[in-house]
């Protein structure tokens, strides 16, 4: 299993750099799992993050990219770690770059952690959001 996520991130990574903006993550050492939801009035991310505190969450928006971080430490310190049966739970940090589709209101943007999937809020900009056309007869 740790054969085939390193070869997905690799292959996320390559992604990345060939079609830059079309790939929904750029990760670097390990990445959480994400959906990306199109609402009408508002786009929104979630993010499979258990294990970590408030604290350990690092987000910022810049120019139509959303940025989620953070670092999952071992659950022992470094150099008396058991020998293991088995190892899937990454740890270490992490950095995703979601490149959003539409334009949103930085200024509000919210985030709300719970249990252990980080949802992020952006709400569209008026001018993402559809507008009806009337038609008029001539």
């Amino acid at each position: 299993m740790e054969r085939l996520a390193s070869l997905r991130q690799d292959m996320d990574r390559l992604w990345e750099a060939t079609f830059p903006g079309r790939s929904a993550a750029l990760s670097v050492g390990w990445s959480p799992a994400l959906d990306l939801y199109d609402e009408p009035e508002q786009l929104v991310a979630k993010v499979e993050l258990p294990g970590f505190t408030r604290e350990t969450i690092e987000l910022n928006y810049q120019d139509g990219v959303l940025t989620i971080a953070g670092e999952r430490k071992s659950d022992y310190a470094e150099g008396k770690e058991p020998d293991a049966y088995r190892c899937e739970r990454m740890t270490g940090r992490f950095s995703r770059d979601i490149h959003l589709p539409v334009p949103v209101q930085a200024d509000k943007i919210g985030a709300c952690y719970k249990d252990g999937v980080l949802s992020v809020t952006l709400p569209k900009s008026e001018d993402a959001k559809p507008h009806k056309v009337e038609v008029t007869v001539a």
